[in-house]
């Protein structure tokens, strides 16, 4: 039993799919089966059941699995204090985030993290289904850290530490009977209406379509874009209104953008790690910095 057989075992057992674990660690699918099969061999005992249209772990392989991984982590953190003592902090992050982030500055708190520990790694993403996704990707192990905002029941498997709140707040066309209603408006006086939303797997039109549900009056999502800056320009023309979170939208003539009474509708910001695992010392590193930068006098928002 060697490390390579143990990463790649836990790659499959994650992914319950030998194809997806082979493009997880960058190598081929018979590369894989084989260290697996050798795996198997070793320990004498089938670690997968496998058929023609599936891939679940055996009794055996689920004991595995968690001792598994705790030995990479074990051999990660080995490897990293031997190369910390000797060069610097080392290792690889795979970030998720939100496109678009107004809330912190990627790119500042990005180079600011390269700056301390330029031997560390970075390898960046975003997700096409937004938070959901984000959130995914942290528990199969396709990302390391993520920064996303889901509802707390989503947030299941995860570590989470919150790093704002924003209110939500109503966009509706000038021309719109509540327009004027500058004190604010209830969701109530919104049912009925078309609305523009971003796609379902966003964490902020999960929420909305929650508080919608819940006082018995589901949306009807007219237009979905996949960026939240552009929704007050479909609402602008007469498309839609929208419920989105007050996140630095561009001031847009012909757009009047009211507070929300009579609900407890915040987003919050969070970051996020997969729960039961120890981070990397790099991980712990960016997590650190990201904790200075919601200071009053942190540079990255």
């Amino acid at each position: 039993m060697d490390s390579r057989q143990l990463e790649y075992f836990v790659a499959v057992a994650e992914e319950l799919s030998f194809t997806r674990a082979a493009q997880r660690v960058f190598t081929v699918q018979s590369t894989v089966s084989a260290a697996i099969r050798a795996l198997e061999s070793d320990l004498k005992t089938t670690l997968f059941d496998r058929s023609t249209r599936r891939v679940v772990l055996s009794a055996a392989g689920q004991a595995l699995l968690p001792e598994a991984k705790a030995a990479l982590e074990a051999l990660d953190r080995a490897r990293a204090a031997v190369e910390e003592a000797s060069s610097g902090l080392r290792g690889s992050i795979r970030i998720g985030t939100l496109a678009r982030l107004s809330l912190v500055n990627m790119a500042e708190l990005l180079g600011a993290f390269h700056r301390t520990y330029p031997l560390v790694e970075m390898q960046v993403a975003t997700s096409p289904t937004g938070s959901t996704g984000l959130a995914d990707d942290v528990r199969h192990g396709r990302l390391d850290v993520a920064l996303l905002g889901l509802p707390k029941p989503e947030l299941s498997g995860l570590d989470v530490r919150d790093i704002a709140t924003v209110p939500f707040v109503a966009l509706v066309p000038a021309s719109h009977p509540l327009a004027g209603h500058t004190a604010g408006v209830r969701l109530e006086e919104l049912a009925g209406e078309r609305f523009v939303d971003m796609p379902t797997g966003f964490g902020n039109r999960k929420m909305v379509d929650r508080a919608f549900d819940t006082i018995g009056t589901p949306r009807r999502i007219q237009v979905e874009v996949p960026e939240l800056t552009t929704i007050p320009d479909y609402v602008r023309v007469g498309l839609g209104v929208a419920v989105v979170p007050d996140l630095e939208l561009p001031e847009e003539r012909g757009v009047a953008k009211l507070p929300i009474n009579g609900t407890d509708l915040i987003w919050t910001l969070s970051v996020v790690t997969l729960a039961g695992r120890r981070p990397s010392r790099a991980v712990t590193a960016l997590l650190d910095l990201i904790g200075d930068s919601t200071s009053p006098e942190g540079p990255y928002f």
